[in-house]
């Protein structure tokens, strides 16, 4: 499989990695509109070709499928482009920056007949998985109570950088530059998280987004900090379950957890992905009783990017699929229309 690399920031070194990896698969072009950053990606990754728009790049042609590592805003434009080109798509989250536009993505990806799958990086969890399989088989019985939360805390510590000054932080922190502040950056994972793991769909969503101040007047330079730092849902299943889900990137002391309690009629999964490290644990049985938990073992699974990879060789779509992302961006959509009406929002 040839492979274009569709902007080249941080995460791109992520896909170029992970799919340089992947034998069969060559990484034969790149494209950014920062030439110098693209110039040191591509001798970085060994990638010969270089295109300075997506344009340039389709006019070339001689690739099969594009991992589209744009910012959030570009998504859809470059890859409703890559779609008409008849070309597979790999597409970082959020798939559009509303529920409308990433379903027309979806839709678009369907007719085409090519493959397109959106990169929500915490199903690379074996604990996710495992514990989603326990979920479904029955184990617990039917769910009841659904808790998650991603916690981050890159507005309160320099673990990752200092966003006072890098613009790949300061742009996640801008409406104005394509941002819609945690909800999306990290809220469509942990809503993801949560309904995968617990096999269950989102019916309505209560929401509160929050922006806090951090510099004075709002702003650094050109970036006014005006996108969401953190949130929380109280949501209903189609099932009739309830659950919370929240996140923030201001928890001191977590630098990258996704938390996800499951309880059901007759037992309970926890599954617990922190800064790359996977636990799971449940309650089950007769330990229902006496409240103990134990973990349980889970193998290896394969990532996203080898399941792209392999849906392609396939040519069948695996999930995450570009409908899927739609729908969790409905959930995120719902979210926001509810912090403004202050009511329940169905999805």
């Amino acid at each position: 499989m040839r492979l274009l690399i569709l902007g080249t920031g941080g995460m791109a070194n992520s896909h170029a990695s992970n799919f340089g990896a992947i034998d069969g698969v060559t990484l034969v072009g790149g494209v950014d509109v920062d030439a110098g950053r693209l110039a040191t990606f591509c001798a970085q990754h060994g990638i010969e070709r270089q295109f300075g728009s997506i344009e340039d790049a389709l006019a070339w042609g001689a690739f099969d499928a594009v991992a589209n590592v744009t910012p959030d805003s570009v998504h859809y434009p470059t890859t409703m482009a890559a779609i008409a080109a008849g070309k597979h798509v790999f597409c970082e989250k959020p798939l559009a920056t509303d529920a409308g536009k990433a379903m027309e993505m979806a839709e678009a990806m369907e007719r085409s007949g090519k493959v397109g799958m959106v990169n929500f990086t915490y199903r690379n969890s074996p604990a996710v998985q495992k514990g989603r399989e326990l979920v479904l088989s029955g184990a617990i019985g039917a769910v009841r109570h659904v808790e998650a939360s991603h916690l981050q805390s890159w507005l309160v510590g320099n673990h990752w950088g200092d966003w006072h000054t890098e613009t790949k932080f300061l742009w996640r922190l801008s409406t104005r530059h394509g941002s819609n502040g945690a909800l999306s950056d990290i809220g469509i994972h942990i809503v993801d998280f949560a309904s995968y793991g617990s096999g269950l769909d989102v019916a309505h969503v209560f929401g509160r987004l929050k922006t806090f101040d951090k510099a004075p007047g709002g702003a650094i330079g050109e970036y006014t900090l005006d996108a969401n730092d953190s949130f929380t849902m109280n949501v209903d299943f189609t099932s009739g379950a309830i659950g919370t889900i929240q996140a923030t990137r201001t928890a001191a002391g977590q630098m990258d957890q996704l938390r996800l309690r499951i309880y059901g009629e007759t037992g309970s999964v926890e599954i617990i992905y922190d800064t790359g490290a996977s636990t799971l644990r449940a309650c089950l049985g007769e330990d229902v009783h006496t409240a103990t938990w134990r973990d349980v073992a889970f193998e290896p699974v394969e990532t996203n990017y080898q399941r792209f990879v392999a849906a392609v060789r396939a040519g069948k779509t695996l999930e995450p699929s570009f409908r899927r992302a739609a729908n969790i961006q409905k959930v995120l959509d719902a979210a926001m229309a509810s912090n403004t009406s202050k009511r329940d929002e169905a999805i």
